[in-house]
């Protein structure tokens, strides 16, 4: 051990510090711009909500979009989740959802019909891919108001509908998110489904806000459970929501993600309740779940209150090693930032985070954090738009339409950032989902935003590959083949991250499946780590940087 003197000691503190403050302090290397490129791309699409004087709920809280390679070239396509006729919305052509083919020259092709996902009346709200009989092919379960519907993926180009022979319908409730993950660790991935209410045209009682009507709040309405489906291995499923114990609680679910969040090896669930109490599952490992949101400090705010939970998504934001909590909510509310706090609790960081007052005016739905810039810390973006479509008659500072929010990750301190990135990004949209993912693999992570009764925006990333990364797809062999639920460490030069396949994230929308690590100014990968849900482990070291490499369980790599 080398001594050193207490005045040497300080010099060498005061300089530490004063590097790191100007390492903070520093702008991302080159400017960064978010164009959207949506219509120059060929996406066409138009969310159709079907915004009556009736004010049905569903009219307001759809829809969301998808990131799938379903054809397996190597280029992510897109999916976009699109409402139907109601009872008062009777279009002269019915809407439908819309799959995009990925044409790997900036541009898309409407491949819908050919593909038969369209789900032409399904009234859709959510959707989450993957591969639930392990072929290899991403499969695409949309989700939707009265129903829901599961398309396996034919390895041909085509879907089939098989909703009643899988026992995954969902029938009767009005399905909001879901997300895919392999709760008992068989290799195979289960599917969990967050409810709404109990709204229907039957129960929609005329509500005001002031002398004005306005859509109904969820508290005129009673919750419903989450559905847990279990996968048999054969192609159907078995309903275990009450024996897991997922759905012995009603709740305004609208949020989900699975996630490891006492790192156990099990993945957990995090449901973002409306204006009700959030719930935490700690999975047991037995096949059941233990509901630990009071306790462990994520059912509310630091005030106890209950908040209009939306979006969600959990990372690594200090680095640390221990996976975080975001949650969005309606304006004249704060977007909680719970942290991990490593003994099985997280601790209100919304301000210690410097996101506070950022986003009181705004309201957030989807969610991700991401490394836009590839430094190597994650960053925060969200998708905001209220749900009252005439707020702005009796909430002076609050609007409809809003605009798009990125919080710049200085060391575990959140900026302000979306400024800096062209017109386009600040344009007042009523957005809902939030899908992130390098769909052109130059390296930086671009982002879909869904709108509801509206055009989606497609912000390419102009300039965040700069520094250097490294996208990470990984394979299971024992585990499932998407290989959710594997704790991945990524060490390069000074940073050491971690991050997880998680499932679910983010608001009714469906990610990259790829693992995305911005790297600095590393320019190889020292080691990685793979724990995969099936207890295997996989290292490997000295890797070049700036390329996708693919993992699969057993050690190899290309």
């Amino acid at each position: 051990m080398t001594y050193r003197s207490g005045a040497a000691l300080l010099l060498a503190t005061a300089v530490l510090l004063a590097f790191e403050a100007r390492v903070r302090s520093q702008p991302p290397a080159g400017p960064i711009a978010f164009p959207d490129i949506a219509r120059q791309a060929g996406i066409t699409f138009h969310h159709e909500n079907g915004a009556s004087p009736e004010k049905y709920l569903i009219e307001t809280m759809g829809a969301g979009g998808a990131w799938i390679d379903y054809d397996n070239d190597g280029r992510l396509d897109l999916y976009l989740v699109n409402g139907a006729a109601t009872a008062a919305y009777k279009p002269a052509r019915p809407p439908r959802s819309a799959l995009y083919h990925n044409n790997r020259d900036g541009t898309f092709s409407d491949v819908t019909a050919k593909a038969g996902v369209a789900a032409e009346g399904l009234y859709g709200m959510g959707v989450a891919v993957g591969d639930f009989d392990n072929d290899g092919f991403p499969d695409l379960y949309v989700i939707g108001y009265g129903r829901s519907i599961l398309y396996r993926n034919n390895g041909d180009g085509t879907f089939g509908d098989i909703t009643q022979k899988a026992g995954v319908a969902n029938a009767d409730k009005w399905g909001s998110s879901g997300a895919w993950f392999d709760y008992d660790r068989d290799g195979w991935l289960d599917l969990i489904v967050v409810n709404y209410v109990d709204w229907s045209p039957r129960n929609n009682p005329a509500c005001f806000e002031q002398k004005y009507r306005a859509y109904c709040h969820p508290n005129k309405f009673h919750g419903q459970p989450a559905a847990l489906f279990h996968n048999n291995h054969d192609g159907t499923f078995t309903d275990v929501s009450a024996r897991s114990r997922i759905g012995a609680k009603p709740g305004n679910g609208l949020g989900v993600v699975c996630f490891d969040y006492d790192g156990d090896g099990w993945q957990d669930v995090f449901v973002a309740n409306d204006s009700m109490a959030n719930y935490l599952y700690h999975n047991r490992g037995d096949g059941t779940f233990q509901e630990v949101g009071l306790e462990s400090g994520v059912a509310f705010g630091e005030d106890g209150r209950s908040e209009a939970g939306m979006g969600v998504d959990a990372a690594d934001y200090d680095n640390d090693g221990r996976l975080d909590l975001f949650v969005t909510h309606l304006d004249l509310e704060f977007n909680r930032l719970y942290r991990n706090a490593g003994d099985g609790t997280f601790e209100d960081a919304t301000f210690l985070g410097k996101l506070g007052y950022q986003t009181y005016h705004m309201s957030g739905f989807g969610a991700r954090f991401m490394d836009y810039d590839n430094d190597g810390w994650r960053d925060l973006f969200v998708a905001n738009g209220h749900v009252l479509d005439n707020v702005a008659l009796f909430h002076t500072d609050t609007a409809y339409a809003e605009k798009k929010m990125m919080f710049r990750n200085e060391r575990g301190k959140f900026v302000s950032a979306g400024d800096q990135f062209g017109p386009d990004f600040g344009l007042p949209r009523v957005s809902r989902g939030a899908a992130v993912a390098d769909f052109d693999n130059d390296g930086d992570l671009d982002i879909l935003a869904t709108n509801n009764g509206g055009e989606p925006q497609l912000f390419r990333n102009d300039g965040g590959n700069k520094r250097h990364w490294i996208e990470l797809r990984l394979i299971g062999a024992r585990s499932n083949r998407d290989g959710v639920g594997a704790r991945v460490k990524v060490v390069a030069g000074s940073l050491t991250q971690v991050d997880e396949r998680k499932g679910g994230m983010s608001y009714q929308s469906a990610q990259d499946p790829r693992l995305h690590f911005g790297l600095g100014d590393a320019a190889r990968v020292d080691s990685i780590e793979v724990r995969w849900p099936s207890g295997a482990v996989d290292r490997l070291s000295n890797i070049p940087a700036d390329r996708e490499l693919t993992i699969k369980e057993g050690g190899s790599a290309r």
